[in-house]
């Protein structure tokens, strides 16, 4: 698997999110702890709300714009039929590293 290097842990506050822009869109990196990063599309499924906006809570994040409730680790919604498309990240030296496979997803398509 390729790993492209897309920042420093440190820049993704702890129960916070960032968006990186990639060729496949955009992705958003939830930190839910000290050394704990979930990489999922930015776009909530119902509405497509910002989820990088949304609250993150334990191994969650709510949806800012009607509370959806998605856990970060599966993509799935609580409660709901719907699934965030997640993808591989790995912490290394301070650095997180996100599944280079991802650009090629929709290049593809």
């Amino acid at each position: 698997m390729d790993w492209i290097d897309i920042g420093a842990l440190e820049d993704i506050p702890e129960r916070g999110a960032r968006v990186v822009k990639t060729q496949a869109g955009c992705v958003a990196l939830f930190r839910t702890g000290p050394e704990e990063v979930f990489a999922t599309a930015d776009a909530c499924p119902h509405r497509g709300g910002p989820l990088s906006e949304g609250i993150v809570h334990g191994r969650r994040v709510t949806c800012p714009l009607h509370s959806w409730v998605f856990d970060l680790e599966s993509g799935a919604a609580l409660g709901e039929d719907a699934r965030l498309a997640t993808y591989a990240v790995r912490l290394v030296a301070g650095r997180v590293l996100l599944d280079g496979r991802l650009l090629a997803k929709r290049s593809a398509a």
